[in-house]
């Protein structure tokens, strides 16, 4: 969970580097709602990324996988299944249960803030 949450600032640090006006992640679906900035997929510096709904898919260049979705307030929020599928985009896969999941979310508290059940966010 800890390394879905590194791979998570990577994103947020490398779409910030490529694109100076986004001020934090969830702004990235402004910036492709507008048709202005960017397309709603597309590659920015090492990342692949695609929009969808209230969030979006980053890949990086290795493969690893980084799911994310966006609350009304651009708070970025990460459900068990955006989890699992992070840890199944390891260079050394890792298919961990929900349950476990679940646990290990639920321990990191204050870190991570459990939304709603099984949705998590990292606490600012």
């Amino acid at each position: 969970m800890l390394g879905y949450v590194d791979a998570l600032n990577a994103v947020d640090e490398a779409m910030g580097a490529a694109i100076p006006s986004l001020e934090r992640l969830a702004d990235v679906l402004g910036l492709v709602r507008s048709h202005r900035i960017i397309n709603r997929s597309g590659q920015v510096g090492t990342y692949s990324y695609t929009v969808h709904g209230a969030g979006c898919r980053f890949v990086s260049d290795n493969g690893i996988e980084v799911d994310v979705d966006f609350a009304p307030d651009g708070s970025e929020i990460f459900d068990l299944w955006r989890l699992h599928r992070y840890g199944l985009s390891l260079p050394e896969p890792l298919d961990v249960t929900d349950q476990d999941l679940r646990t290990a979310g639920r321990s990191l508290q204050p870190l991570l803030t459990e939304v709603r059940p099984g949705w998590f966010s990292v606490t600012s």
